[in-house]
């Protein structure tokens, strides 16, 4: 839980400097590409990451990679204090926290949407001009199959959860029968 408000408190800080001097979308792709590399690069993320290696040997590896990828000054100077105050290893984290702010800022929401069989174009369409009406905001829609739902869909958007599936509609139909209600 600390490591959550920790990453939110960088994530706050580098968007209110996005915000200040119009990079906000710069700074989200850096971070991310950053973000990207260091997952993808187990090797990378032990070499900066790992106490057991010197500290001046790390931060001489994340210079040199902050100076191949040509990253931004505030960018540079961002990962460096990350690096500086141990909180490297909430990087994943706090490049969460500042795509959702960064979408806020744009009113833009993210949505997941999960269905027994492939959608149609025109019915993704559909659901997500729904979404964007009842919000407000413009939907980023993250479409997924999963044949175990039996039919139907299930949505979710931050912490609702629109759950219109054949297998859920089964399993509460179950629950009602074995407390002997009538269905």
């Amino acid at each position: 839980m600390k490591n959550l408000v920790i990453a939110r408190r960088y994530a706050k800080a580098l968007l209110l400097i996005g915000k200040e001097d119009g990079n906000t979308e710069t700074y989200r792709e850096e971070l991310a590409g950053v973000n990207d590399l260091v997952e993808k690069e187990t090797a990378l993320e032990q070499a900066i990451n790992n106490p057991l290696y010197n500290a001046d040997g790390r931060r001489k590896v994340l210079q040199a990679v902050i100076e191949k990828l040509g990253l931004s000054g505030v960018m540079k100077s961002f990962l460096t204090l990350l690096f500086d105050k141990g909180r490297l290893v909430y990087l994943s984290s706090i490049n969460d926290f500042y795509q959702k702010l960064a979408d806020e800022l744009k009113g833009i929401s993210r949505a997941s949407l999960v269905s027994a069989t492939k959608l149609s174009p025109e019915t993704v369409d559909k659901i997500r001009a729904t979404l964007s009406e009842k919000t407000g905001k413009d939907i980023i829609l993250d479409v997924e199959e999963d044949p175990g739902l039996i039919g139907g869909i299930v949505t979710r958007m931050g912490d609702l959860v629109l759950d219109g599936s054949i297998k859920t509609q089964l399993l509460n139909m179950r629950e009602s029968l074995k407390r002997g209600e009538g269905v």
